[in-house]
């Protein structure tokens, strides 16, 4: 397995869905920075389970413990370490059925790969719980960008057929507030019907997916290592680590095949004494390299793989033909809970990308001024 990511800030994550402990280290963080437990602590909030029929029955704390590279409140300049122990596993739920492939999930592609030794009980390391690991690292990582003045959201964009306000595309974008409660939406309105339409699915016994989309301010111009480290690229990366991840976008994305190039182009123009485009349509990024306009990206995240309904599927181990009744405790929808997950990996990957730009003292003392 390749568990590492990142140049002059690197994320490692460690751990099984159903093991001790699940964490991640961080190296490549300047010393002095402040580590803002709190804000950590709701990043964690935001993605747990709440067993509201909206999530998976089993929650957890999801507490951080710091190991090593915090110490009186502030990183050390060595690696940061942290983990987050596992509290609440029933692997019995799994046993039942284990050989039996669960359709849409890793099963068979694990035991062709790693011939049977993979941890199969809740996925492994194929779970959604090792995103707990890359939040916690991915929110240190955020409250360094926010102390740069550079703030990164993610709402849910489409939920199960239910769309969210969309955000505009004008230059003068300002960074949206987010709504409160587990729901990042931009129109709280929106949070009944998609609870509503999550919950049907889930007694169903089936699952739903949705689109969610991730706003940057602030961020430079100049950011970005072309060919095969553009920004496109590492968040690209970074995204599709994410489980439920099948779909990504800049800007208007998957829109431009209908355009003309005199459609697709962002006008530039001076505002404020600063060069600005008149329109965002690529998503404040060309050849791959910021501009200096918003960040703009959305997901598709497909349905929960594991539904209640009866599906066909194989006996690995006996190589025969069988059906299989999930049983455990399943999310019908995980977009809600996914959103910090975006939201923290594009604050790691954007910071890894600015480091290498400017350098770790940047991390601490700020960076340079635009001309």
């Amino acid at each position: 397995m390749k568990n590492t990511f990142g140049n002059a800030v690197s994320m490692t994550i460690f751990g099984e869905s159903h093991g001790p402990a699940i964490g991640a280290v961080l190296d490549g963080l300047a010393a002095g920075l402040p580590v803002d437990e709190a804000a950590i602590a709701a990043a964690m909030d935001r993605r747990r389970a709440r067993g509201d029929g909206l999530s998976t029955a089993r929650t957890e704390a999801d507490a951080v413990e710091f190991l090593s590279g915090v110490f009186e409140g502030h990183t050390t300049g060595t690696a940061v370490a942290m983990i987050i122990r596992n509290q609440n596993t029933r692997s019995g739920d799994y046993a039942k059925t284990a050989g039996l492939l669960r359709p849409g999930h890793a099963d068979y592609t694990a035991y062709a790969k790693y011939e049977g030794y993979q941890d199969a009980r809740g996925g492994g390391h194929f779970s959604g719980r090792i995103t707990a690991a890359s939040v916690a690292a991915g929110a240190l990582c955020e409250t360094v960008l926010n102390s740069l003045g550079i703030r990164v959201y993610t709402h849910i964009a489409e939920c199960a057929g239910v769309k969210d306000a969309p955000l505009s595309s004008s230059a003068g974008l300002l960074m949206p507030e987010p709504q409160p409660g587990h729901f990042a939406l931009l129109d709280a309105s929106k949070e009944a019907p998609m609870q509503e339409a999550i919950r049907t699915a889930g007694s169903e016994g089936d699952s739903v997916g949705g689109v969610l989309e991730t706003i940057v301010t602030g961020l430079p111009a100049g950011i970005g290592e072309p060919w095969f480290d553009s920004v496109e690229s590492e968040l690209a990366h970074l995204m599709f680590a994410i489980p439920a991840c099948k779909g990504l976008e800049f800007g208007a994305g998957f829109a431009f095949a209908a355009m003309r190039g005199s459609e697709a182009n962002d006008p530039f123009t001076m505002q404020n004494g600063r060069i600005a485009t008149a329109t965002n349509k690529n998503g404040g990024i060309n050849g791959g390299i910021t501009n200096g306009m918003p960040l703009v990206f959305r997901t598709v995240l497909k349905p929960t793989p594991s539904i209640y309904k009866q599906q066909h599927t194989v006996d690995y181990l006996a190589k025969q033909d069988a059906d299989l009744q999930i049983k455990g405790r399943h999310d019908p929808c995980i977009v809600p809970r996914a959103a910090v997950v975006q939201n923290t990996l594009a604050a790691f990957g954007l910071l890894d990308l600015l480091t290498v730009r400017y350098g770790t003292l940047a991390q601490k003392h700020g960076l340079p001024q635009a001309e």
